[in-house]
């Protein structure tokens, strides 16, 4: 008696089975993208250690170092000892300081919890329930090189691969049509150029594809990312000869991870043809979404962000621009309301509309720079400034960072810093701390998320970080 096939079945005998090989792919996707703790990717190297909250990031990222006391730590005592010597010893940063230096900036309560922004963040401020704010960062040294290293790599001085490499590397990518990792800086790099998203000994598939997203068309955006010259079958055509012709190649040198990873990215780069010219397409989204971002080279970039979590991305990092455009040693009022202009409505635009589509619950959206400002005046000195005193110097003593989204405890502050935002003095939370944290949201223990190089197990927060609770929702 002949009994009907099941589906199962069917998937089975039909095709060769290749039906069967698509449903488990597609199983597996699910299974990973729902951040069950046993879930097996083919595409990931370390399944989750534990069921998600986050399931991509964005990292918005203000490099330069914004000033903490101008911006989401206000401190009534600037204005008591402003032009005054501060209560306490200046700590040491990188330039000579003086006296105390009031904030030039209004501020406002915000939201039922109350959050007290200045004005440089009106729009961001709108989200003021949906912000975890932490008070309390701290880092090591008050250089731009060595912070901008730990903030993105977790060490300031060797190469290491960046979170968005370890992240990658741990959850693999959601969209194979795009890389897993993008990092969009408008008009050129950040300090330290693209050790800021460098894979280090990951293997290169993990390293952070770069984006000048200065440029308003996608031929400018994705230079070469559309072949004219050759029939798509044609070009389909060469790539299999290519990939014949590269894996004899490989076969005759060993086991070489960058040729892997060169020979990879040919396939990465035709997949990308299409959907890649989509995603990076703002023109496809209505006049209203464009309007509510603004103009302006962060809000493009805010924009396309939220086009490519949507599609699968799992990292994007985004900088205010090239250099440091929050360096504010002096002419800080002017400086950093311009600057804070450029990117306030952007952020403001973007959590609206994450929260609109439903992403924000699973995109974890992370702001600050590499460290924060002192809450005393910078004193001239020759090469250093203009010979003003209306700046303010480094400070990696404490600063300020929020996140949004992905499971964090919203509507909430996080520790604190003295009574001139100076020094953290409540709940420090050091850069490997935070790193730690989002590592935990994303649903990796810090410590076993590893990898085994020059004969010792790494990982992004090296043999310090602790994660902290009182963030995670």
């Amino acid at each position: 008696m002949n009994l009907p096939l099941s589906r199962r079945e069917a998937l089975k005998v039909c095709g060769m089975g290749f039906g069967s090989l698509a449903l488990t792919d597609a199983l597996c996707r699910e299974s990973v993208a729902s951040g069950l703790p046993n879930a097996t990717d083919f595409r990931g190297e370390v399944m989750p250690h534990f069921p998600a909250k986050a399931k991509r990031v964005i990292h918005l990222f203000m490099n330069g170092g914004p000033s903490q006391v101008d911006s989401f730590d206000r401190k009534p005592a600037l204005e008591e000892f402003d032009g005054k010597s501060a209560p306490m010893a200046n700590l040491k940063t990188e330039r000579p300081t003086g006296n105390v230096m009031r904030s030039p900036y209004k501020w406002d309560k915000y939201g039922e919890c109350g959050l007290e922004v200045s004005e440089l963040f009106e729009h961001t401020a709108k989200h003021a329930d949906d912000l975890c704010v932490i008070n309390s960062m701290y880092a090591d040294v008050p250089n731009h090189e060595p912070s901008l290293l730990l903030m993105n790599c977790g060490e300031a001085r060797l190469i290491r691969p960046s979170m968005g490499s370890w992240l990658t590397y741990g959850l693999g990518s959601d969209n194979e049509n795009l890389p897993s990792f993008i990092a969009m800086c408008p008009g050129g790099y950040p300090i330290k150029e693209s050790q800021n998203w460098q894979n280090g000994f990951l293997p290169g598939k993990y390293q952070g594809t770069y984006i000048d997203s200065s440029f308003a068309t996608v031929e400018r955006l994705l230079e070469n990312i559309r072949g004219r010259s050759v029939h798509p079958i044609n070009q389909r055509e060469q790539l299999d000869l290519l990939a014949k012709m590269n894996q004899q190649h490989a076969a005759q040198r060993g086991n070489d991870p960058r040729l892997e990873s060169r020979i990879e990215s040919f396939e990465l780069a035709y997949r990308m043809q299409s959907e890649a010219s989509e995603a990076f397409d703002i023109s496809r989204e209505t006049e209203e979404t464009r309007t509510m971002y603004g103009d302006g080279d962060f809000a493009r970039q805010a924009l396309i962000a939220r086009r490519l979590v949507e599609r699968g991305v799992r990292f994007v990092q985004l900088y205010t621009g090239a250099g440091q455009p929050w360096d504010s040693h002096d002419d800080l009022d002017k400086a950093h309301r311009r600057v804070a202009k450029g990117v306030d409505q952007g952020i403001g635009a973007l959590l609206t509309d994450l929260k609109r589509t439903g992403l924000l619950d699973e995109t974890l959206v992370i702001w600050g720079g590499e460290f924060g400002r002192t809450p005393v005046v910078e004193m001239p000195k020759e090469g250093s400034n203009q010979g003003k005193m209306n700046g303010r110097d480094h400070n990696h003593y404490g600063f300020t960072m929020w996140m949004a989204g992905g499971g964090v405890n919203a509507g909430t502050r996080v520790g604190a810093t003295d009574e001139l935002g100076f020094k953290a003095v409540e709940n420090r939370v050091h850069v490997h701390d935070m790193h730690a944290t989002v590592l935990r949201l994303m649903g990796y223990d810090h410590k076993r998320l590893t990898y085994r190089y020059a004969g010792r197990d790494f990982r992004l927060t090296d043999v310090h970080g602790r994660i902290v609770d009182e963030i995670i929702g």
